[in-house]
């Protein structure tokens, strides 16, 4: 397993099969919650109502799209810096809740590469997330169009 920040990631580099470890994480704020949340018109209890999750979840959940968000976000220093075009975001699976404090980490494995042209290839990603407790919280594949080192 590597651990990358945001080198050696042009279309060459990514081994089909290799797994990289991000090494940033990210601790799930007030923020994160309430703020995007909220942009997005998403009011539903499980995100804003204390009361309400007492006796369920026990705290306020974390909204799934922004757990996906910071997921991938953790992933592009080392996936996305030469990124010519994001392809597809699919499989997606929040497999563990998120909680306000939680923090996540990182990790993507090179599904495949596909030759393109001349100036870039197309490379799967398959992204999953985990918490400061190893938990998954979010699993999914990611397909980009990747500049050659050459351009």
């Amino acid at each position: 397993m590597m651990s990358l920040t945001g080198e050696n990631n042009y279309y060459e580099d990514f081994v089909e099969g290799q797994v990289i470890r991000h090494a940033r994480g990210k601790t799930m704020c007030e923020n994160d919650n309430v703020g995007i949340t909220l942009q997005v018109l998403n009011t539903a209890d499980a995100h804003f109502n204390e009361d309400v999750v007492k006796d369920s979840f026990g705290k306020r959940l974390q909204f799934g799209g922004v757990t996906i968000s910071m997921v991938i976000g953790l992933t592009m220093q080392d996936t996305g810096e030469n990124a010519l075009r994001e392809l597809g975001l699919d499989k997606i699976r929040l497999k563990s809740s998120v909680f306000h404090g939680d923090t996540l980490y990182a990790y993507t494995e090179v599904l495949g590469k596909k030759d393109v042209d001349e100036a870039s290839g197309e490379v799967t990603f398959k992204h999953w997330g985990i918490n400061q407790n190893d938990d998954v919280v979010f699993e999914g594949e990611r397909r980009v169009l990747i500049k050659r080192k050459s351009q």
